[in-house]
């Protein structure tokens, strides 16, 4: 910084040329070489010579190989959440909710499957793998309680049915639905659409008893409404 409160010329030539952009398209190159050949197996040098950057500015933007590979990890947790509360916001009940938040996540999971499996696969890397303190556990956590939240409210309008509490609830849909989200990783000509989001939540909000145990089933949620309120 100069007397007068001005950065210095070389300063402002460095910034011009390490902007927002320049940060954007490092990210994407690293993105490529983590996604295909994993964190281990990739160098600075393969990221920057990708990029058609110098190393001072991958530096600039992101410290290390570590901060690069957890700015990604980090955008993969807040992309899913964001797609979680902008579907959520389409309807009002639990059925149109569900099947909002389906559709949208399969949509950005099919635009954006090579952030997707470095999300997860970080979830099953072995040490060494991936660096250290990446941080993400509270952001899965975010992103289960926000669905957790829905399922609760839910339950308490008796739109689900109460012999089980919020919380298993939540596990059965979280789980049912993450299968499903993984699919497209794992099937690169395909990937569960709209339709299958319905039969997904179908699925989940019906069940799969056959018509024989429909008098049982309606007999035991009749028996349910006398049982009080659980508060979870």
């Amino acid at each position: 910084m100069t007397p007068g409160g001005l950065l210095p010329y070389r300063s402002v030539v460095f910034m011009a040329k390490h902007g927002p952009e320049t940060g954007k398209h490092i990210l994407q190159a690293a993105l490529k070489r983590f996604a295909n050949a994993g964190y281990a197996a990739t160098s600075v040098q393969q990221i920057v010579d990708d990029a058609q950057v110098s190393k001072p500015a991958l530096y600039y933007h992101f410290q290390d190989k570590a901060g690069l590979f957890k700015a990604l990890v980090h955008e993969a947790h807040d992309a899913r959440y964001r797609v979680l509360c902008e579907a959520a916001g389409k309807s009002r009940d639990l059925r149109g909710r569900l099947v909002h938040i389906l559709t949208d996540l399969f949509d950005y999971i099919n635009r954006n499957r090579e952030l997707m499996r470095i999300s997860f696969a970080t979830m099953f890397a072995a040490p060494g793998e991936v660096p250290p303190n990446l941080g993400y556990a509270d952001k899965c956590e975010r992103n289960f309680e926000f669905i957790h939240a829905l399922i609760k409210e839910a339950r308490a309008n008796g739109e689900l049915d109460r012999r089980f509490d919020s919380q298993e609830l939540a596990y059965g849909f979280y789980g049912l639905a993450n299968f499903y989200v993984l699919s497209p990783l794992v099937m690169p000509d395909g990937g569960p659409d709209k339709q299958a989001a319905r039969r997904i939540v179908e699925l989940f909000l019906s069940g799969a008893g056959s018509g024989k145990n429909a008098q049982k089933i309606k007999a035991d949620r009749q028996a349910v409404r006398a049982v009080p309120e659980q508060t979870n």
